[in-house]
């Protein structure tokens, strides 16, 4: 989307030759010293600045009717390689118009201006380079803006133009962020609502069935590791109606605690599981970090999707809206300063973030699951950390680009530019890996956290403090609600990303329920309502493509048109940030 840019890359711009230059390529160590610079100077700044690792290039460009001007160009990562931002001056009274690129082949294409053709850019793959021609004679650029595309194809759909749109959001999202808004005391009256009519609103309750022929079905050693079960306690399989997954199990019956192959989609497994039910010396264990379970969660039922992650590459992408990148209002007064956001920034443009699954990746996605909490809520009102790194706001990065600053002691689920995905609590020494992380998205304090001395893992030191754990709402407030979570398992030489989506549930329950699997490491998700906790599988057969719900009830925020179901994520924009999960053999 074309945005006018005159102030916020006037630095950028101003001392280029029209001539292509090298002064800012990632290979030049004053470039970078000086990007290092302004990444950590706590001024205001713009997301440019934010982006450390970036290389700039300009050159003379030429535009319709014999306009001259110059043209810059922007890797925002060049080690990502996906997201560029282009700006072309004609020295007009609206100034530079700013334009964010894709590149819709990151591993295999290299994009740079081109010095022998002022019109366009140089597109180089397989030792081929070709010219495209973005500005002149018919515009390519301002056409595919004009389209109001999210993704406007250009260059024969090698590269795309992403263009500022709509999300959509959910009745339940309107209303509570009305009232947020526009209305004085609004939280105070979203959490009212939440405490007093959400509260247990989705629990499920799944009845004991008598045992049938092939009920415990089979296991495998490349299969995800079982939960530990208490062995007094009957072993019968549980009904599980609401499950929308179809495992090819008779009836609606699973085997608590068992994975069960999802039918059609290799490398994928369901469980379902009652905390009651877990090992009464994991119950028991840890009593200083973990609430009891009161019977209400403990006879809920949790249902969990288990990816195997040598199948699949995991993605990460931004809401329209949601995460923002300026002041959530709960850190203290005397943390929130004079800066426009905790990193110096409070608009993400003219980066473009548009909700939806990019065209190249999307007919290769297996699943797509809802992401963590907005920036109103993502930070701490109370304890330890609400006092220290303006109230440690909670981090996240798409595509290589910072848009948040990583925070030390978050639970932090990230993926590095080889594709190897991991979950770890953030510490300073880890930003050493920031000019590789893809993707990153941080949510609170660990479920589990890992101890790498020891090679342990254990409940999180704040999973029974509401307060400084940042679970609900307030310091005290033990809220029950639907609530969702990710963990790492590690089963033999295999590693599965597990998705866990608990009907009703305090984070104790949620850490019963991940240590019982044997989780490494665990994070909460968001959380409330089934569009906050949303996770759909996608099955092909030829050019069909249908859609599974963990929950039944997760179909309803889909877009509904007179031509049938667009599904979320995937075939339009949404508010809200979330995770995607492609095939391996589909390179991001």
């Amino acid at each position: 989307m074309a945005i006018s840019a005159a102030c916020l890359l006037a630095s950028i711009l101003a001392p280029r030759s029209l001539k292509a230059i090298g002064a800012e390529k990632s290979d030049d160590a004053a470039a970078l010293q000086r990007q290092a610079a302004q990444y950590r100077s706590e001024t205001a700044k713009t997301i440019v600045e934010l982006q450390q690792f970036r290389r700039t290039e300009t050159v003379g460009a030429e535009g319709s009717e014999g306009r001259r001007g110059k043209a810059t160009l922007i890797n925002l990562n060049p080690d990502i390689n996906t997201w560029f931002l282009l700006t072309l001056d004609w020295g007009s009274a609206g100034g530079p118009l700013t334009y964010h690129l894709e590149n819709a082949k990151p591993h295999e294409q290299t994009i740079h201006l081109s010095e022998s053709d002022p019109h366009g850019i140089q597109l180089s793959m397989d030792g081929h380079a070709t010219n495209c021609d973005l500005w002149s004679g018919a515009n390519a650029v301002d056409a595919a803006q004009r389209s109001s595309l999210p993704y406007a194809p250009l260059c024969d759909g090698n590269l795309y133009l992403r263009n500022r749109v709509t999300g959509r959001f959910t009745a339940l999202e309107r209303v509570s962020g009305f009232l947020r808004e526009n209305v004085w005391g609004g939280e105070a009256i979203v959490g009212f609502v939440r405490k007093e009519f959400f509260k247990d609103k989705f629990i499920e309750r799944g009845a004991e069935e008598s045992a049938q022929p092939g009920a415990k079905g089979a296991e495998h050693p490349n299969w995800p590791r079982p939960a530990s079960l208490d062995a007094e306690k009957p072993d019968h399989p549980i009904a599980v109606p609401n499950m929308g997954i179809e495992v090819g199990q008779s009836g609606d019956n699973l085997m608590p605690g068992r994975w069960y192959p999802a039918l059609g989609l290799p490398g994928v497994y369901v469980s379902s599981i009652q905390p009651r039910l877990i090992n009464s010396e994991i119950l028991s264990s840890y009593p200083g970090r973990v609430n009891n379970l009161d019977s209400v969660e403990a006879s809920a039922m949790d249902y969990l999707v288990a990816f195997d992650l040598s199948d699949f590459d995991v993605g990460f992408a931004l809401g329209t809206d949601h995460p923002r990148v300026g002041w959530s209002p709960r850190p203290p007064a005397e943390m929130r300063d004079t800066l426009p956001g905790p990193d110096g920034i409070n608009t993400a443009a003219p980066v473009i973030t548009n909700g939806m699954v990019s065209p190249a990746l999307a007919p290769h996605t297996v699943a797509t699951f809802a992401g963590g909490f907005k920036r109103e809520h993502g930070a701490f009102r109370y304890g330890p950390f609400s006092k220290v790194n303006r109230g440690s706001h909670y981090g996240f990065v798409e595509q290589g680009v910072v848009f948040s600053k990583l925070v030390p002691s978050l639970a932090t689920l990230y993926v590095l530019d080889d594709g190897t995905m991991n979950m770890k609590t953030w510490t300073e020494a880890d930003n050493t890996l920031l000019g590789h992380i893809r993707f990153a998205r941080q949510n609170g304090v660990p479920l589990i956290e890992h101890d790498p001395t020891t090679n342990t893992s254990s409940p999180g030191a704040l999973v029974a403090r509401w307060g400084p754990g940042n679970w609900s709402g307030s310091a005290d407030e033990e809220l029950r609600s639907l609530r969702a979570g990710a963990c790492l398992q590690e089963s033999g030489n295999k590693r599965f990303l597990i998705y866990g989506y608990f009907s009703t549930a305090t984070p104790s329950a949620m850490a019963r329920v991940f240590q019982s699997y044997g989780c490494a490491y665990a994070m909460h998700l968001d959380m409330n309502a089934p569009e906050l906790t949303y996770l759909a599988l996608y099955l092909r057969q030829g050019s069909t493509t249908s859609v599974e719900y963990l929950v039944r009830s997760m179909s309803e925020s889909e877009k509904k048109t007179d031509n049938g179901i667009l599904f979320r994520f995937l075939a339009y924009p949404d508010n809200r940030d979330f995770f995607y999960l492609v095939r391996r053999e589909q390179k991001q």
